[in-house]
């Protein structure tokens, strides 16, 4: 309603400025004149002669001033008027389409850009949990073959414990222990202050191989040089004789030293 009536306004004020300018430029009418045209004439030239007086030529009147082009009429002017504002909103309408479509193109680019971060987001989880599983599923393989090699060591423990509690219960363990003995009294050089029936325990530790590493004298009725001479006796005789069973070996050994 608003734009009609606007049309209209603007054609009316359009016919108004037309028709004032046509009056402006409308050429005033010419004021008549009388055409008389005369002629002199010498009196005497016309001494017995009669001229003839020729009749007054019709006046011309000046050609039509050019006005230009006609000029719209207001019927035309508000046509001019609706079809250009058809025009502009064909252009604004497509501009709007234009700028949907873009609008909507953004937003599916940028749901699609969204769904292939989730995705990608969703791969690597699924790959970070499948990694720890393999990980978990490796630490409980390597925690079991641990345990099944503790057991293991744990039965060839407890049947080399067993097997040397069984030897040391046997004749075998004494005989070693006497052969030590033995061959640390054939290793003793008697100082003068020994007198009969010595008898002293060795503390005598070794490695595989029989070499004495230490030696140390507990109870003892000798005095010191005897307790010295048997020390360096200990470590003449190294190394010492292996055990017939070698479950009986043991880096510790207690031995009854009695000389005579």
């Amino acid at each position: 309603m608003s734009i009609s009536l606007s049309v209209l306004l603007h054609a009316a004020l359009l016919g108004a400025l037309v028709y004032s300018w046509m009056l402006f430029r409308r050429p005033p009418r010419p004021a008549p004149t009388l055409a008389i045209e005369a002629r002199v004439v010498d009196a005497r030239s016309v001494r017995g002669t009669q001229q003839t007086v020729p009749e007054p030529a019709p006046p011309v009147e000046a050609p039509p001033e050019s006005v230009g082009p006609p000029q719209p009429t207001a019927e035309e002017l508000a046509q001019r008027e609706q079809q250009r504002a058809q025009e502009e909103a064909a252009v604004e309408e497509q501009r709007r389409a234009s700028q949907a479509a873009a609008e909507q193109a953004a937003a599916e680019a940028a749901a699609a850009e969204a769904a292939r971060r989730a995705a990608a987001e969703r791969k690597a989880r699924e790959e970070a949990e499948a990694q720890k599983r393999a990980a978990e599923e490796q630490q409980r393989q390597m925690e079991a073959k641990e345990q099944a090699q503790r057991e293991q060591d744990l039965k060839r423990s407890l049947a080399a414990e067993e097997q040397a509690s069984k030897a040391r219960a046997g004749p075998a363990l004494a005989s070693w222990q006497s052969q030590i003995a033995a061959r640390i009294n054939r290793a003793w050089l008697r100082p003068p202050t020994a007198r009969p029936g010595i008898e002293c325990m060795l503390n005598v530790t070794q490695v595989p191989g029989g070499e004495v590493t230490e030696v140390s004298i507990g109870e003892c009725n000798g005095d010191q040089a005897v307790r010295e001479s048997i020390e360096a006796a200990v470590y003449r005789a190294s190394p010492l004789p292996p055990p017939p069973d070698p479950a009986l070996f043991d880096r510790h050994l207690r031995i009854d030293f009695k000389p005579d």
